[in-house]
């Protein structure tokens, strides 16, 4: 099937070559990190000087690479000195030291690497030292709303909205196509057990399989509702499941560090600080958070457009946290660049109660930064409501703020 490119991933990428940068393509398994690559070869085969070493730790071609030194000796045989050697490894946390390889073949010259890692500590603490800050992280997220349009072959309207708001976007279903519900459920099965069974089960070597999967359901339940470990460990009591508030931290981060979910923490707008205790919890694939749930998307609509909104935000290029006021919350705080915005998120307004709550919270705060108020309310045009713009959910994923 044709590779369908990523034009924003691919300016990104190219933008790195031949600075001596390691260009790390990191995110959640199934996002797409290994089309992003196959994208990339298609890009660059046929340039006279290419030579280009692809390496896919999925595939079993590929199995006997167990560690730093048979990955050397795989490049050393693949390697042309007067051509520019492209390094390609896909899933290379599956490969022991290999950072070592990594950082010896970055300092060869006419020699660009890239690499991709479905595991967010992949390059943190020591690993990082070792590469010594000579790369490029870029985070590969599933499919936009556009992209969704275009891998689907579909037109942009109502009908359109409502199954990317179900389905979500990972790049898989394209192959599978979106009418067959059973086998779409299929799809999520395999890519959520993957993830939980790879990324967190045989990575952390837990043992309270159990407690894991209601965790798991008990995030996705409540998107977007403020937790802390603590409350959390209170209501698993409350259902017979006795742990700990280290174990809950714990297995929530390795949700976070597979890219599975989000962390949000909250943001004093007041007092313009950043508040430790209590978190929003926000999964990277709004269609895999729905199978984890189950059921129909009219009972939780207002979850899956926040979940929507906050990851186009966050591929917008965004930090986003949570606002907190004193006589209310603002669903995110946005900063980009040194500049600032304001996002309520609704589900209709309907009447003039939910005009003054979602608008109203916005007008309490006390600084001249773009407010916004999304909402899939029928018959919107943006529009400007006493300083708060007012956008349709779909102008929204196709322009942005």
């Amino acid at each position: 099937m044709k590779v369908i490119s990523r034009k924003d991933y691919a300016e990104r990428i190219d933008a790195w070559l031949g600075k001596e940068q390691i260009i790390v393509l990191v995110g959640q398994r199934r996002v797409g990190k290994s089309f992003v690559m196959k994208d990339f070869v298609a890009r660059h085969q046929n340039e006279a000087s290419a030579n280009i070493i692809y390496i896919d730790k999925e595939k079993k071609a590929f199995n006997f690479i167990q560690n730093h030194e048979q990955l050397n000796t795989y490049i050393d045989e693949h390697f042309k000195i007067n051509c520019h050697n492209y390094i390609l490894i896909d899933e290379v946390q599956d490969i022991k030291e290999w950072e070592r390889s990594v950082r010896s073949y970055r300092t060869e010259d006419n020699t660009d690497i890239i690499i991709t890692g479905s595991n967010s500590k992949m390059l943190s603490g020591e690993l990082s030292t070792l590469l010594s800050g000579r790369y490029e992280e870029i985070h590969i997220q599933s499919l936009s709303y556009n992209e969704f349009i275009e891998f689907h072959n579909l037109m942009d309207s109502d009908e359109t909205l409502w199954k990317f708001l179900n389905y979500g976007g990972l790049p898989g279903l394209r192959n599978i196509g979106l009418d067959n519900e059973n086998m779409v459920n299929d799809y999520f099965s395999g890519v959520f057990n993957t993830i939980m069974l790879k990324d967190v089960i045989e990575r952390h070597t837990i043992r309270n399989i159990p407690f894991l999967n209601n965790l798991i359901s008990f995030m996705a339940d409540t998107t977007g509702k403020l937790h802390s470990a603590n409350s959390i460990a209170k209501f698993m009591k409350s259902k017979g499941l006795d742990v700990s508030t280290n174990i809950v931290l714990n297995y929530l981060s390795f949700f976070h560090e597979a890219y599975l979910t989000y962390a949000v923490g909250r943001y004093d707008i007041h007092g313009k600080k950043l508040l430790e205790s209590n978190d929003k919890c926000y999964f990277g694939d709004v269609g895999l958070r729905n199978f984890i749930v189950g059921g129909e998307r009219t009972n939780d609509i207002e979850k899956v457009l926040e979940t929507v909104v906050f990851n186009h935000l966050l591929r917008l290029g965004y930090t986003v946290k949570v606002g907190q006021l004193r006589a209310g919350e603002i669903d995110f705080v946005c900063t980009k660049a040194g500049k600032k915005a304001y996002v309520q998120v609704a589900y209709i307004i309907t009447n003039e109660n939910t005009r003054l709550r979602e608008f109203g919270n916005l007008r309490l705060i006390p600084d001249n930064y773009p407010k916004y108020v999304i909402s899939a309310s029928p018959l919107l045009k943006k529009s400007d409501d006493e300083g708060v713009t007012h956008i349709h959910i779909r102008e929204f994923l196709k322009n942005g703020l």
